[in-house]
């Protein structure tokens, strides 16, 4: 849009006026996108920030079903070396949590049940349920009832869940019974509670199931606090006594404070920092308050498109939306400069048409880095790009829209201190920079490059994603050592055409994991296949019994030989030849009730269920039990991820590649062919001498950090623009337009800078790329006119 230099005052007014109106439109409608909606639209789910990786629908909906089986759940774990103190504790911390609303319910005593009602839904199934050892016995020749009948009478005493001697007189059912998960748990019935023993140490089982999510911020506080309460109570009351924690809501809390931390940290010292500079600079504070207008409006349309297009504010685009301040800043900068060069002569729409070719092609090159950082198939790197890309439009259109209306008066000149040094360092770059001697310089920097090239690696791991407390992690490794919880990370996913041949598949699993656990590869697995043998199975079990049932005469003796009494022998043998057990209804047995969220169910797609190991999490080992099985696939989220930003760090270079591309028609068009090298040099120096130190410091590559060189690039350009576009217009104040990109650049570094600092290790990457980047391309960029200008008297 043409705009006539003497534009009436009243005309730039209106149209501030509409901008302004529509900005607080925006504003409002992004309030009630992130408060109005009935809680606060930050997403502390580290799940929902990670890209779909898996190819298979269900084994993505496993992925989901397992990171949220227990995710609205606290599990606590008192310890104390003191049985009854242990135990008294754990009752006092559940009646003490379960005065909370918080909390939909809490379990530390267990209710009253009968064992004996737990065993009774399988007893019509006895004939159909073998173990491995019992199968191999009755299958090998000369097996002879009597003695297994002897081992049963002389076992000792059970305290679980077991059958009596009248139902299960040959103990068939109770060795079956023997190696549900159920039986092998750590954690025993005792006085109500559920208790484990280690060493001179009692530990008891806590759970608490919350009214909510645990990724609320209003239920976190509330549980966190009602916990918090609990704890000192009964740390008051029973010395001694320990907690240690587990659950989704305890991560979340802890991302959600590390980001309000990092915002803060970043927003505040940003803030200060960059108004000090602006105050310095433009020796007024009028300067500073239209800056951070214009930096407000684009963090404003940035949240409210953020929230439009994802519903929802990722904790990285959080922390990253601080860091955004000092590259926003920069349109208002340049406009200001501008207003400061040109004293008496100053004229607003004058100014906006000498500051608008270097704001548009700035923001070109800025809108394509965050453009290219959008096409990863990862959700929180596209929110951060769309974010970006909104906000630096805003910003832009802001400089265009508002800034006119508001600074028709000529201002002061640009402090004389901070231009002479710029003059001075743009003078010596100028000098260093010119002819062969320019060339030399060149080739040494990139011969000291060369060493930290060759020192660079990478670490594509995606738990460098958010850092996890370390007490946390420590807490719920014990817990799970303790209590016997699998490992929810890796699992199996088992797919057939029906039930049947889903169940069967996973038996054939099971012998391989069977196998692992003999050679002591494996702990152990959880699985429905053990729980709920496949038809066929049940078959084979049920005939392997005939031979003996058939006879039921010589079972009689047997059984009356060994005391039982007529009443006891004539049911249990009327009980042959019973029916097998099927899957719908051992998923409504209480026993099934913990192990629900192994049966993924069928649809269209066929069935499937989930198994998990228990003991390693070498991808090797367990990639080996699966391989070659029919419909059996092992599912590592994580490793999945790693192995998709692995992918796309290595394609990060062509990426690279391709933005300084496209990049170099635009300069030639605007520059010229024979100028475009030197406009170039600077940021494209300034990537490699960052990867170089990188290699320095030992940083292992990243795909943030690639992401960061992405962004120096288009940050980099911007500064070339800006020293091209504006020294023209600067001629008679030598240093000012450097002062001016200084000044950006520092602003920058105040802002993206400071993300090196923080607990997001990502974020960490990110922002120690940006720093070295912006760093190494401001001190570079005079260099980029060296040739087409001399140095100023």
């Amino acid at each position: 849009m043409t705009l006539p230099q003497d534009m009436p005052s009243r005309r730039l007014k209106l149209r501030a006026g509409l901008f302004a109106l529509g900005t607080l439109l925006v504003a409002a409608l992004g309030a009630y996108l992130l408060f109005g909606r009935g809680q606060v639209a930050i997403q502390t789910d580290l799940l929902a920030m990670l890209p779909t990786t898996e190819q298979n629908p269900m084994a993505e909906a496993a992925v989901q079903r397992l990171a949220h089986a227990n995710g609205d759940r606290m599990v606590l774990l008192v310890e104390n070396a003191d049985d009854d103190r242990a135990k008294a504790a754990a009752r006092e911390l559940g009646k003490a949590l379960a005065q909370h609303k918080v909390f939909d319910s809490v379990m530390a005593e267990l209710p009253p049940f009968d064992l004996k009602q737990m065993v009774a839904p399988y007893l019509a199934h006895r004939f159909w349920l073998l173990t491995d050892a019992d199968r191999a016995a009755l299958a090998a020749p000369g097996h002879d009832p009597a003695q297994a009948l002897a081992r049963r009478l002389n076992a000792p005493f059970l305290d679980g869940v077991g059958t009596s001697l009248q139902d299960d007189p040959f103990g068939w059912l109770q060795h079956w019974l023997d190696q549900q998960p159920w039986s092998r748990s750590p954690l025993l019935p005792e006085d109500d509670l559920l208790v484990a023993h280690r060493g001179d140490k009692t530990y008891v089982l806590v759970t608490a199931a919350l009214a909510g999510s645990s990724y609320d911020d209003s239920v976190q506080q509330r549980a966190l606090a009602a916990l918090a309460g609990a704890e000192q109570s009964i740390r008051h009351d029973y010395p001694g006594t320990h907690l240690s924690r587990t659950g989704a809501v305890f991560y979340a809390a802890a991302a959600r404070a590390g980001a309000e931390h990092d915002v803060h940290m970043v927003g505040w010292i940003s803030s200060i920092g960059i108004a000090l500079l602006l105050i310095g600079m433009f020796r007024s504070p009028g300067p500073l308050l239209l800056a951070f207008l214009s930096t407000a409006v684009g963090v404003i349309a940035a949240t409210t498109v953020s929230l439009l297009v994802f519903g929802q504010i990722y904790l990285l685009t959080l922390v990253f939306g601080a860091a955004l301040l000092g590259e926003a800043v920069d349109y208002s900068i340049q406009y200001l400069t501008a207003r400061a060069n040109a004293g008496a002569n100053w004229h607003a729409s004058t100014g906006l048409r000498q500051v608008r070719p270097a704001l548009l092609l700035a923001l070109a090159t800025s809108l394509l880095g965050y453009a290219l950082l959008g096409l990863v198939p990862f959700p929180a790197l596209r929110q951060m790009s769309v974010f970006a890309m909104s906000g630096m439009l805003a910003a832009c259109l802001s400089v265009f829209g508002l800034l006119p209306a508001l600074l028709q008066r000529p201002a002061r000149p640009l402090s004389a201190r901070p231009v002479r040094w710029a003059l001075a360092l743009q003078r010596t770059v100028n000098r260093f920079g010119r002819g062969a001697r320019g060339a030399g310089v060149a080739l040494l920097l990139l011969l000291l490059a060369l060493p930290g090239w060759w020192q660079l690696g990478h670490n594509d791991d995606v738990h460098l994603l958010i850092a996890q407390p370390a007490g946390l992690l420590a807490q719920e490794a014990q817990i799970r050592d303790i209590t016997g919880l699998g490992n929810g990370s890796q699992f199996y996913l088992v797919q057939g055409a029906n039930t049947e041949q889903t169940l069967q598949r996973e038996e054939a699993l099971d012998r391989r994991l069977q196998s692992m656990v003999d050679h002591q590869q494996l702990q152990g697995w959880i699985g429905l296949a053990g729980m709920v043998p496949s038809q066929q199975r049940q078959q084979v079990d049920h005939a392997l019994l005939a031979p003996l049932m058939s006879h039921p005469e010589r079972v009689r003796a047997l059984l009356a030989g060994a005391g039982f009494r007529a009443n006891a022998i004539d049911a249990w043998l009327a009980a042959w030849p019973g029916t097998p057990l099927t899957l719908d209804a051992w998923l409504k047995t209480p026993l099934a009730t913990p192990f629900r969220y192994l049966w993924m169910g069928c649809s269209a797609q066929g069935c499937g269920t989930i198994v998990l190991p228990q003991g390693t999490d070498d991808d090797a080992t367990l990639q080996r039990a699966a391989d070659g099985l029919p419909g059996v696939s092992l599912v590592d989220k994580p490793a999945s991820v790693s192995q998709l930003f692995g992918r796309y760090r290595r394609y990060a270079s062509v990426w690279l590649l391709a933005a300084i591309v496209l990049i170099v028609p635009v300069f030639g068009w605007r520059y010229g062919w024979r100028r475009m090298p030197r406009v170039m040099t600077p940021p494209v120096l300034g990537i490699a001498l960052t990867l170089a130190t990188l290699g320095y410091l030992h940083q292992p590559l990243t795909l943030f950090h690639w992401m960061a060189l992405m962004l120096v690039l288009g940050v980099g350009a911007n500064y070339a623009v800006f020293l091209h576009e504006g020294e023209p217009h600067a001629a008679h104040r030598p240093g000012a337009m450097y002062a001016s990109v200084l000044l950006s650049a520092i602003t920058a570094l105040l802002s993206f800078g400071l993300l090196s600092l923080s607990s997001m290790p990502a974020l960490r990457d990110f922002g120690l790329t940006l720093l070295l980047g912006i760093g190494f391309t401001a001190l570079l960029v005079p260099a980029s006119r060296a040739g087409t200008m001399d140095a100023a008297p």
